[in-house]
Parts: structure tokens; C-alpha cells; sequence
């Protein structure tokens, strides 16, 4: 299912181009109405500036993930019709990915509990979550558009806070203000940490230490992740690290990709190659502070 949770825009209809509202700000240059194309939308769905979005004041699509749900609707819901050959389709299509988004980003956070060393009953319950939620995503446009995805999450969230204190239950992180905002933890050992809906934009991370630490909803804009250990935060995802700014010695979850736009690792330093590769000696790697 992580494939399937993983966003082809190769396969959608530039659903989240048109489906949500833009409202001008620090992440849209623009105003758009919800269910109108982003003028920058292509005549093949694509992005006609996607390389320079962050650089044109689209940083809020840079760090948009639909969880695959644009594919799955336009593929899957709609069989590869699109919107703009079928103009009676716009208006149900954009309805069942606003709903189809939100089940599979659902889909992500369960899959990532039952990961987790968690009891055998919290197991089962949270198989039977995942297979309703997934029988949800197979719905046809109309009865999917009238699903009631607020309740439906409702009686999901418990299952993921059960996941994460079982998951966190070795720990003894101290507790900490959900307000974050530019607070320096630098070196901060947050292992356990419950960060869930915490406030950490630009906080200072470098070098901090959050692995097994609850970071969903946690607001990462801006935060100083470099060289700091994402690799085992419990709900961390790809818009959370899209958002912040790391570095090649900010390690993350496989399963994550990283960013482009992060400190990309300095330039190999030709000497100490040379010195390398002299007889009797031994490459040696920085040790890890």
C-alpha cells in the first residue's frame, strides 16, 4: 500500500492545481478559487513552473502531498477520464478528491501505527480501520463525495494515539509547550517526545534528536532540521520534511524522500582524497556529534 500512498502526478489530472482554493500569501503569489486551474496549469496537467516555485512564491505547492489520491481518482474513480475532455466530470472529480485525499492520507497514518510494536488488540482494531478506510477509497464519485470523513476520522484517532504511547512507552521525554515557535533545541534529546500539533516553525533542530518522537500534525515550516535524527519519528511525512530545512547529514525515514531544496553535501575535498588513497593510510568519517 506505501506505493500506492506515494503521489504519480505522471497519472492525475492536475487535481490539485484546480480542486483546493489558493489564498495570496507567504505560500501562494496568488488568490484562486476553489475548483478553478492554477494558471500555471499546462494543457498536459503539468506544472509549468514547477522548477521555480519556491523562487515565483508557490512554496505552499512545494510542500502539497496528496498521499496518491490524485491518481487514484483520476484512474481509478474515473477510469482516466479528465476533466477537460469531459467538462461534466470537473465538478464530481473535484468532490472526490477533496474526500479521496483526506482517506488516504488517513490510509498513511494507520499504516504507519500498525508498523509500530503495538498489543495484539490494538493490532486487530487497527486492521479493521485500515480496511474500512481502503474500502472507502473504492467508492463511485457520488457516494464518495457524501462520505463523512470527519466522523469516519474520529474513530480513528484514538487507535493512533494508542500506537504512538505504546510506541513511546520506554521513553521518558519531559513534557513540552505545544508552543514551539523559533524555540532553540539544538541538541535537544527528544526521543518519545509527544510533539503532536506542537508549533515548531523555525524552531532550531540541529542536531536534536527525535526519533520516536510524535510529530504528527507538527508544524516543521522553517524549523533548522540539519544533521538532526528524523529516522524513527512516529508519523513524520514527506510535506512535514518539504516545509523545513535540512541537510545531507539530516538522516530521515526511508521511506521519506529528501527534499531538493535542502543543503545539498559539500563538494568532495580533492587532497583529502589523495591523502586517501596513499599507501598505508586509512579513510577515515567525521564522528558523528
Amino acid at each position: 500500500m506505501a506505493e500506492r500512498l506515494k503521489a504519480d502526478c505522471s497519472r492525475c489530472f492536475g487535481l490539485c492545481c484546480v480542486a483546493p482554493a489558493f489564498a495570496r500569501s507567504s505560500d501562494f503569489a496568488i488568490d484562486k478559487p476553489a475548483g478553478h486551474a492554477c494558471p500555471n496549469l499546462g494543457a498536459g496537467f503539468g506544472c509549468g513552473i514547477h522548477t521555480t516555485l519556491r523562487e515565483r512564491g508557490f512554496v505552499g505547492c512545494t510542500v502539497y502531498d496528496c498521499f496518491g489520491a490524485g491518481q487514484h481518482v483520476a484512474q481509478v474513480t474515473f477510469a482516466g477520464r479528465d476533466w477537460r475532455t469531459d467538462p461534466s466530470s470537473a465538478a464530481p472529480m473535484f468532490a472526490a478528491f477533496t474526500v479521496m485525499r483526506q482517506l488516504h492520507e488517513l490510509l498513511w497514518y494507520l499504516g504507519e501505527a500498525r508498523s509500530l510494536p503495538v498489543p495484539a488488540p490494538l493490532a486487530a482494531a487497527l486492521d479493521g480501520a485500515l480496511a474500512e478506510t481502503d474500502t472507502l477509497t473504492a467508492l463511485d464519485a457520488p457516494t464518495l463525495a457524501a462520505v463523512d470523513v470527519e466522523t469516519h476520522r474520529q474513530r480513528c484517532v484514538p487507535l493512533l494515539r494508542e500506537a504512538s504511547e505504546a510506541a513511546r512507552a520506554g521513553y521518558r521525554a519531559a513534557p513540552l509547550p505545544l508552543d514551539l515557535m523559533g524555540a532553540d533545541l539544538r541538541g535537544a534529546d527528544l526521543r518519545g517526545a509527544a510533539l503532536r500539533g506542537a508549533l515548531l516553525v523555525g524552531a532550531d533542530l540541529r542536531r536534536a534528536d527525535l526519533r520516536a518522537a510524535d510529530v504528527i500534525g507538527a508544524d516543521l515550516r522553517g524549523a533548522d532540521v540539519r544533521d538532526a535524527r528524523l529516522d524513527g519519528a512516529l508519523f513524520l511525512i514527506q510535506s512535514q520534511l518539504d516545509a523545513s530545512r535540512g541537510d545531507a547529514a539530516t538522516t530521515i525515514p526511508p521511506r521519506l524522500t529528501r527534499p531538493a531544496h535542502w543543503t545539498p553535501p559539500p563538494p568532495p575535498d580533492p587532497a583529502a582524497s589523495r591523502a586517501a588513497e596513499a599507501p598505508g593510510k586509512r579513510a577515515t568519517r567525521p564522528r558523528r556529534r
